[in-house]
């Protein structure tokens, strides 16, 4: 499931961002992009994001916008005076000896002193900020998976109006079928009627047989029945919440196998719309739902 949220905290070197992307996958798949200076903080990002996401992929960036005054080092006035006095009794001792250049006194130990950050408040600042993104990137989440599941239900409607609207006119299309088998079976079976080889019993008896079989074979009642039974466990799937992404992708494949069915046994127009407007709906639905986690 896609989704975006991003956060910030202020720390001694300046100040923490950390940004999510997500998109739907079959497992979680994480990639971290932390500056080389907050490399330390990379198991943090990865317990935080793997107990608090179970698939998609996941992409994590943390970097530091640092701030001059937050990180600019300072000269140690106690340091640079007892140098400085040093240094003067030493060339009253040694006359001939260079003074001290600005260099010199640069390069001293404990002359210029770097800031030294606190670990443990950088971590809890992250660890702030990071909650922060997760909050917001499952809200995102969230809204996304409101909207797809509306969008579900819409296509759940289709394909029950489309069955509904073909249950009561398949035992008419059925009828008008073996209707019309039965007087090209009697007319081809006339010949052999005149010709001796069949009694007018044999000749119906085979037409009755025949048109039964071919009843049995077009009959979709059943089909009608199962896409009414997968569009029903796909509402109740919804209704449950949770990761259902796997959940519907089987029940997609369960509803296009039943569509399949109804397009090959339709001997109507009527029945072969049918079966093209509920393939229609049910792509329109898988690719929604790979969308979802």
């Amino acid at each position: 499931m896609t989704g975006f949220a991003s956060a910030s905290r202020p720390i001694p070197l300046g100040l923490l961002h950390v940004e999510l992307r997500s998109v739907n996958g079959r497992f979680l798949d994480l990639t971290l992009r932390v500056a080389d200076e907050l490399r330390a903080f990379e198991p943090l990002l990865r317990e935080s994001l793997g107990a608090a996401f179970a698939r998609g992929k996941l992409d994590c960036r943390l970097w530091l916008q640092r701030q001059a005054q937050a990180v600019a080092p300072q000269v140690n006035e106690v340091a640079l005076a007892h140098l400085v006095a040093l240094a003067e009794r030493l060339h009253h001792a040694v006359p001939q000896a260079q003074p001290l250049a600005l260099a010199d006194l640069l390069a001293w130990p404990g002359i210029v002193e770097t800031p030294v950050v606190d670990s443990e408040a950088s971590a809890e600042a992250l660890a702030a900020a990071l909650r922060e993104a997760i909050d917001g990137l499952q809200g995102s989440r969230r809204r996304e998976g409101e909207a797809l599941c509306r969008v579900l239900l819409e296509r759940c409607d289709a394909i029950d109006a489309i069955v509904a609207q073909l249950r009561p006119r398949v035992p008419e299309i059925l009828a008008a079928l073996e209707r019309k088998l039965a007087e090209r079976l009697t007319a081809a079976l006339t010949a052999a009627l005149a010709g001796g080889t069949m009694t007018r019993d044999e000749i119906a008896e085979r037409i009755r047989q025949e048109v039964t079989l071919y009843g049995l074979r077009a009959d979709v009642d059943e089909e009608l029945k199962r896409l009414s039974t997968h569009v029903a466990e796909v509402r109740r799937v919804l209704a449950a919440g949770g990761a259902v992404g796997r959940r519907l992708d089987f029940l997609m494949q369960e509803l296009n196998r039943e569509a399949n069915t109804l397009g090959s046994k339709a001997a109507a127009i009527d029945l072969t719309q049918a079966a093209v407007e509920l393939k229609i709906a049910i792509e329109q639905m898988r690719e929604q739902i790979q969308n979802l986690e």
